[in-house]
């Protein structure tokens, strides 16, 4: 769904005109700016690794939030005990119990209610096992994005519209804007003006 609809092209500086595939193509590059397939709410699944001594993770999508009448962004988390890297285990004598009963390896479901979150960072924080051991890999489905597109991306689109508009090789009459054309001219499009307003919703680890 384009970030700028036709009755708010005069409120962000664009002709009443223009047609919907310039802010069609804004809005891919934004996306593949910010490397996520949308910045409206949608569902996502990672699976990470935990550092060694940690009990906390960093998710990629920012900011979370529930997505229709769910409460919580965290859709089902779970978490398993795998086998140590070299160096790694804690406490021997756990490791042994927990690989008598064949623990390591097995996913175990987590509430996500008793995972404590930051919607602005992403950072979750996860309860220990039944053992007492760390969980040293998670995986989480949960929800990211904006429940309302806001002024910045709005204007960070029409902004682009206008980048694009002023460059010489796309300033043509044309039925159709190729996204792939927007993309080659990325660099000059996404203006130093337009990445500041984009930063927050850079995916964290992938930009």
């Amino acid at each position: 769904m384009a970030y700028l609809q036709p009755a708010d092209y005069t409120n962000y500086g664009l002709p009443a005109g223009t047609t919907a595939d310039w802010v069609t193509a804004a809005t891919a590059l934004i996306n593949s700016y910010c490397r996520r397939p949308d910045l409206n709410v949608i569902q996502y699944t990672e699976r990470l690794r935990i550092t060694s001594g940690s009990q906390a993770v960093r998710l990629t999508y920012l900011p979370l939030a529930p997505l229709g009448a769910a409460t919580t962004p965290l859709v089902s988390v779970e978490g398993r005990y795998a086998k140590p890297r070299r160096g790694q285990i804690v406490d021997e004598t756990l490791f042994e119990i927990s690989w008598a009963f064949s623990l390591p390896g097995q996913w175990i479901g987590i509430d996500p209610a008793s995972v404590d979150y930051d919607s602005a960072t992403g950072e979750l924080t996860l309860p220990w096992n039944l053992l007492g051991l760390p969980y040293n890999e998670v995986m989480v489905t949960y929800t990211a994005g904006l429940a309302t597109i806001g002024d910045d991306i709005k204007t960070a689109c029409a902004q682009i519209v206008r980048n694009a508009q002023a460059t010489p090789a796309l300033n043509a009459s044309r039925t159709r804007i190729d996204t792939m054309w927007m993309q080659y001219f990325s660099s000059s499009l996404v203006d130093e003006t337009v990445q500041a307003w984009l930063r927050p919703y850079v995916a964290n680890r992938l930009g």
